[in-house]
Order: structure tokens, then sequence, then C-alpha cells
């Protein structure tokens, strides 16, 4: 079967395991239950089909009854604690010691280039400014930026966006960008995004009172909707964000860096019993 580095859901390796063990000779779950030091004989079985969680306490007996051993028991404790976080930040935690692991015995797992690239607006802003200050200083770009961020910090996400392939040096200090998209696991991606969504909602906030109503545009309607046109609205929005991402690379001479969020969301709770006459 694959190796554990390539999973990111404890539940279908341990489903994985038991379905490699029983096509190569006589295995049950009550077996499987009785290594791992369980008094149920279908205890595992629930876990694995989502109907309950591995506790912290029984991660060690459960990957030893797999015989995981070293790295492989340490990066399945991270799964597990993934699998099973109520947070973000804790997810984010076990994500980033799985890739940990992942990297230190070559194998690529999760996405961490996502997590700091969305760490902060400054990232993308500076991957989009860049290509169009040829052979500018740090502290210029930095300058250009209307939020604040030092030379030393442009200097640093430089690096990182060249280091991670979102950036190319074409020259002492001229960047051009790359084919290459933001990417990461359909786990570590959506984490990243909130993040990154909090931020620049409260740049948006700032930006009402900060700037003339011909630098920027703000719209905003309270309507009622029931789940099928919400559906079809997000979907809307959808189409609408890749034509305007398409006729923003129409243009071959950028010179301004904006920031665009469509926003959706509930004001009041579901009522049920509704008239949907």
């Amino acid at each position: 079967m694959k190796s554990i580095l390539e999973y990111k859901d404890y539940r279908a390796y341990m489903q994985d395991y038991y379905d490699y063990r029983k096509s190569h000779g006589a295995f049950s779950w009550r077996e499987f239950c009785k290594l791992a030091g369980f008094t149920s004989p279908n205890f595992l079985k629930l876990v694995c089909m989502g109907q309950s969680s591995l506790s912290k306490i029984k991660i060690a007996p459960v990957a030893k009854a797999m015989e995981l051993v070293g790295y492989e028991s340490e990066y399945f404790k991270h799964l597990v604690l993934f699998g099973n976080a109520e947070t973000d930040s804790a997810k984010k935690e076990a994500l980033v010691e799985m890739d940990r692991i992942a990297r230190e015995h070559k194998v690529r797992v999760v996405d961490r280039d996502a997590f700091q690239y969305y760490e902060s607006w400054k990232y993308p802003v500076i991957r989009e400014l860049a290509p169009m200050m040829p052979g500018a200083q740090p502290r210029k770009i930095a300058d250009e930026c209307k939020e604040y961020v030092s030379a030393e910090e442009v200097r640093d996400i430089l690096a990182f966006l060249v280091k991670a392939g979102f950036l190319k040096k074409d020259g002492e200090k001229v960047y051009t960008q790359t084919e290459k998209a933001v990417i990461g696991s359909p786990e570590a991606l959506p984490i990243a995004i909130r993040s990154m969504h909090k931020e620049m909602g409260n740049m948006a906030v700032r930006a009402v009172d900060r700037y003339s109503a011909s630098e920027r545009y703000f719209t905003g309607m309270t309507i009622g909707v029931s789940e099928a046109t919400y559906s079809r609205i997000v979907n809307e929005i959808d189409i609408c964000s890749k034509k305007i991402a398409a006729i923003a690379n129409e243009s071959d001479n950028q010179d301004q860096v904006y920031g665009l969020n469509f926003q959706l969301f509930p004001f009041t709770n579901k009522i049920e019993g509704a008239n949907h006459a």
C-alpha cells in the first residue's frame, strides 16, 4: 500500500491498511481492535466510517498495531490531530508538522508555501508589484505600497517568491511572474485563505474612508435568498471573478495593484417554515 506520507486523512489510511491486511490473509476488525487494545470488536471500523474518532491516548497503540515506527508513527499522530482538530489554528499546526516530516523524508504532501503566501497581503501584492518596477530597490517597492511594509520585509518576500516559484528573477532586481498558481492540498488551502480573507476584509474597511470615490468602488445589498438561489448567486460570482481576472490579464501595461473582494454572508439565521410561495 501507499506510504503513510501520501495520506491526509487518517481514516483513509486505517481503512487502506485494513483492506491491505485482509487481502493478504485472514484479518478482521476484531483482530485489528484487539491488537490496538480495544475491547469493542468494531470500534476501529466505526472510526474508519466516520462514526467515531480516535482519541489522543489511543493514537500510539493504533500506530503500533499498524506496525508504524519512527517518523511514520509521528506522522500518523499529526494526521489524527489534523483530522480531529476543531479550529483552524490546530489544523494548521498539524499540517505544518506533517509537511515537515514529509519534507525530511523526501515526500511533499501538503503545500506549506500556500500558508506563507497567504500569511499576509504583502505576498500577493508584492508578487504583482515587483514586475511593474524592474530594477527597483526593496525600499522603493515598499514606498509604493499603501499599507506599511518595510524594505527588509520586501527583500525577504521577494526571496521567498522566487524560491517558491511564484516569481522568476530575470536580472538584477528584475522579476516576472511565472505561470505557477498558488496551489495546496484541499485540506491546507482553505485554512490559509481564511486568514487572508480576514486581513483583506479589515483593509477594505479602512479603504472606505481612506480613498476617494474615484479611487475605490464599493456597493452592497441586503437580499433574501433560498438555498437554491444562494448556489446560483455563488456560481455567478465565480463566473464574474474569472471574467475580471481575464480582463486584468489582457493588459500588458499594469501600473497599479488593486484588491477585489466578493462578499456574500448571512445576516440572519435560517427561518424554518418561512413562506416560500
